[in-house]
């Protein structure tokens, strides 16, 4: 299962929008308003939960400076990755598109594929606002 956000625009460099996404702690500020719990476990690892989900979560797993940053699923029995697509317009403006990749079953799928939409279209549309 593929979803995307829509591109974001996003007046900052690539690199300011990637350091910014580098920081697990930041994707805190990037929530929807129904999370109830966001910890970060280490330098590089975060969990967090909505409300009537389970917890998640999530690790780094790749970095490709300043145009991609890959987390992926950190235990659990659902293997994911959330991917961070960061495009260059200009010295001062960058595109930002969330990528949610998995392999689910097609009952699953078909359960979650709103939900998951929804959320990463939350993260990406907060973005603009957190950096």
């Amino acid at each position: 299962m593929n979803l995307e956000s829509p591109k974001i625009s996003v007046s900052k460099s690539p690199q300011e929008v990637f350091d910014f996404l580098s920081d697990v702690k930041n994707f805190e500020s990037l929530m929807p308003e129904n999370i109830s719990k966001f910890e970060v476990l280490e330098e590089d690892k975060f969990l967090f939960a909505l409300k009537g989900m389970p917890e998640i979560i999530l690790k780094k797993k790749e970095v490709i400076p300043p145009n991609k940053i890959v987390l992926g699923a950190a235990g659990g029995k659902i293997d994911f990755s959330l991917i961070g697509n960061i495009v260059k317009v200009d010295d001062n403006s960058s595109e930002v598109q969330l990528e949610f990749t998995g392999d689910f079953n097609p009952m699953m799928a078909m359960m979650i594929k709103g939900p998951i939409t929804k959320f990463i279209e939350t993260l990406a549309t907060s973005i603009p606002k957190a950096i």
